[in-house]
């Protein structure tokens, strides 16, 4: 069951990655700062918020059966 909700969520993630990914790129090469990335890394950043997203989405598609 909790394998199914991984692969249905998938999407979630991968959206969640490529949106951080470019919002970060935009945001770091404006020359905003980069205070809030972990480990000073787009790409790292990117991909921990796409996990998370993964995770908890496929999380609440297991305790709502949605």
């Amino acid at each position: 069951m909790l394998a199914e909700a991984i692969h249905a969520t998938a999407g979630v993630g991968v959206g969640v990655f490529l949106g951080s990914l470019l919002g970060l790129t935009i945001h770091k090469r404006a020359g905003r700062g980069g205070t809030f990335m972990l480990k000073d890394s787009v790409l790292f950043t990117a991909l921990v918020a796409g996990m998370v997203a993964w995770v908890c989405f496929a999380a609440f598609r297991v305790i709502l059966g949605f």
